[in-house]
């Protein structure tokens, strides 16, 4: 079974209700067996702006990482992520 993965590109504008979203979608993470690849860290924008941050979440299905994504438990730690940055999020099927 190939793998899921969420690559997000986040722009953070509220560092300390971001923090507060991390502490929350947690939760849902761990119910879906989510790994981080990526989490942050040094980075080069040589063909426009990514954000501030970007991140890269494994699943051990494309299906797990949809059911995260809408899960009750994402979508409440979601609406903490919406006031506190940007983003672009693409849920894509590993090969």
């Amino acid at each position: 079974m190939k793998k899921g993965y969420w690559i997000a590109m986040v722009d953070i504008t509220d560092p300390d209700t971001y923090a507060t979203y991390v502490a929350a979608n947690a939760v849902a993470f761990q119910k879906y067996g989510a790994k981080f690849i990526v989490r942050g860290g040094r980075h080069e924008d040589p063909e426009g702006s990514t954000g501030n941050k970007q991140v890269v979440i494994e699943f051990e299905s494309y299906e797990q990482a949809l059911a995260c994504y809408h899960s009750p438990e994402y979508q409440d730690a979601m609406t903490i992520r919406l006031t506190a940055s940007t983003a672009r999020l693409a849920i894509v099927e590993g090969v």
